[in-house]
């Protein structure tokens, strides 16, 4: 089955027209249409309901598109992937969540460049979630996020852990406190701001409402996970798109919210950060990469990391 007939059906069923798919590859529409009627004689079966406005894929069709979408994806993978091995890049893209920009990012690339000074960086912002998605269609060589990830393909490493702090208005009754405990906050309006949330177990069936909203173990949102865990949900919550809004809603005096240690110089003529009691209330900091090859650059990139946390005093977990 030639990979030509493939990508012609593939092109038309995802664009879901001829036209746009004759713009894309520059086949010509006849050229489409006899690839495509040379695959379906090759499978035996129709794909494409010729009869209908818009096009539309047969039941056949769209089973066949849903598993050739993952095959050509894994394909284009393996080819950039094989290229990079014969032809190992001097620039190195890294994904990062903002929370880390504000932390000793700036400070690592800027050191790595030190070392390396031939590698271009480019940095992206882009989500733990997204991250993975991006190591593998090559548009990023390296992520930086803070949420684990399970995937064979992926190579992950905790680099450590960072204390959230709480993020209080200056006119908040507990901006002159120390070692504040979440239940001091429940009564406080908090601000969530994280996209990507953590793994929770499938409900067995009998569960009640208020137990999914009391379990720890149900709580997918990671602010929300850390006040149940102490027992102490907060009482109002609103939600936002990212941390820097959820910054400016506090200096605004519209409600609290946790962050990593790192960001406490942010707004800080607005916003008073404090030190929370419960010293396991941290958020993680990974590293990751592809499986196989990983960068060249990469080792060279924990190395000065783990440079920069020893002179600064960071406890982390070492692995080179």
């Amino acid at each position: 089955m030639q990979l030509k007939r493939l990508t012609a059906f593939h092109s038309v069923a995802r664009l879901k027209s001829f036209s746009e798919a004759v713009s894309q590859t520059q086949l010509s529409q006849p050229t489409l249409s006899r690839l495509i009627k040379q695959l379906e004689d090759d499978l035996g079966v129709i794909l494409i309901d010729r009869y209908h406005r818009p096009l539309q894929l047969t039941e056949a069709g769209r089973f066949f598109y849903e598993k050739i979408d993952i095959i050509l994806k894994e394909l284009d993978s393996t080819i950039s992937l094989t290229q990079k091995i014969a032809h190992p890049p001097d620039t190195l893209n890294i994904g990062f969540v903002p929370s880390v920009l504000y932390g000793l990012l700036p400070t690592v690339i800027s050191r790595l460049k030190q070392r390396l000074p031939n590698l271009e960086v480019h940095l992206k912002d882009i989500s733990s979630f997204k991250q993975i998605g991006a190591l593998k269609a090559g548009e990023i060589d390296v992520g930086f996020g803070r949420f684990a990830h399970n995937d064979e393909h992926i190579y992950q490493l905790l680099l450590r852990h960072e204390r959230y702090v709480a993020a209080l208005p200056n006119t908040h009754e507990l901006a002159g406190s120390h070692d504040i405990h979440l239940s001091q906050l429940q009564n406080s309006r908090v601000i969530l701001y994280h996209q990507t949330h953590l793994p929770v177990p499938q409900l067995a069936s009998a569960s009640t409402t208020e137990a999914q909203n009391t379990d720890p173990s149900l709580i997918s949102e990671p602010l929300l996970h850390l006040f149940a865990k102490r027992s102490a949900l907060p009482h109002h919550t609103t939600s936002v798109s990212d941390i820097q809004l959820a910054l400016g809603l506090v200096a605004a005096g519209e409600g609290i919210t946790l962050v990593p240690d790192s960001l406490k110089s942010v707004r800080s003529e607005q916003i008073s950060y404090r030190t929370l009691i419960h010293e396991d209330a941290t958020s993680p900091i990974y590293i990751c990469s592809l499986t196989t090859p990983t960068h060249p650059a990469f080792t060279t990139l924990l190395e000065v990391i783990y440079a920069i946390y020893e002179e600064r005093g960071i406890t982390y977990r070492r692995v080179i």
